[in-house]
């Protein structure tokens, strides 16, 4: 079989099932490392539970994600995931959900292994909102579900650098309330409330404009011009102050 023909056979297996999110539907990816337990605990021991320079590897990963070639509009992480909030205009490759998934989960793998000097991978899905409200209510998920993670993971950890075994730590927290747990770190003198925001709140990255001093070699003189670029943010608003921030940033770019 020529050349033509193998290909117009075949390649209907790997597009038969393509997806393309509609226009007018919020998309919104989560990029999730594969097996990071085991690589931040066993192949590469991180301070626990948080380290510092695990965090600025995904902050530079999150960075290279929003200016890889897509609209990212917001971006965020929070222990080992990413999520990525894309302009409604955005219509590279047709909005095909396979690109998506394949070339942002390649890229997070790609820019993240070559900090670590490891293999470190991501997976990638995207969630399609309908409503703005959806979008909003994705990244208070995120966003709790990060303050979730940073008291268990203190409370865990607390018990274990106590000495007791990774079961009993596991234990004596499952189930446990809230106020249960603050109160255990407090008696042990972790005050839940005065640890770093990033920890508990995540890490929320969008676009802000910048006067910048460049110089124009055809009138040899200084010129200033708008640019724009990504800011940090540390410290993330909680609660209903998120939401609005949210809506804020979906405003911004209609």
């Amino acid at each position: 079989m020529k050349f033509d023909d193998l290909d117009k056979t075949l390649r209907i297996y790997e597009t038969s099932h393509d997806f393309c999110v509609p226009p007018n539907i919020y998309m919104v990816a989560r990029i999730d490392g594969r097996g990071f337990t085991r690589l931040t605990k066993e192949s590469h021991p991180f301070e626990r539970p948080f380290d510092e320079r695990f965090r600025d590897m995904m902050i530079e990963t999150v960075k290279h994600l929003m200016t890889c070639g897509f609209k990212v509009i917001y971006g965020f992480t929070e222990s080992d995931e990413i999520s990525l909030l894309f302009d409604m205009k955005e219509d590279a490759f047709s909005r095909k959900l396979r690109k998506y998934n394949s070339i942002l989960a390649g890229e997070a793998s790609a820019k993240f292994s070559v900090m670590l000097g490891n293999i470190g991978a991501f997976d990638c899905r995207i969630s399609q909102l309908p409503r703005e409200q959806d979008v909003i209510d994705y990244f208070r998920w995120r966003n709790e579900d990060a303050h979730r993670n940073a008291l268990n993971a203190h409370s865990y950890w607390m018990l274990r650098n106590k000495g007791q075994s990774a079961a009993h730590a596991s234990k004596q927290i499952e189930g446990k309330s809230t106020a249960y747990k603050n109160e255990l770190l407090f008696e042990n003198g972790i005050n839940f409330n005065e640890l770093p925001s990033w920890q508990k709140r995540g890490i929320g990255f969008f676009w802000h404009e910048i006067e910048k001093t460049g110089w124009n070699p055809l009138k040899k003189e200084e010129v200033n011009a708008i640019r724009k670029e990504i800011k940090i943010d540390f410290e993330i608003p909680k609660g209903e102050a998120y939401n609005r921030f949210i809506k804020e940033i979906l405003a911004n770019n209609k």
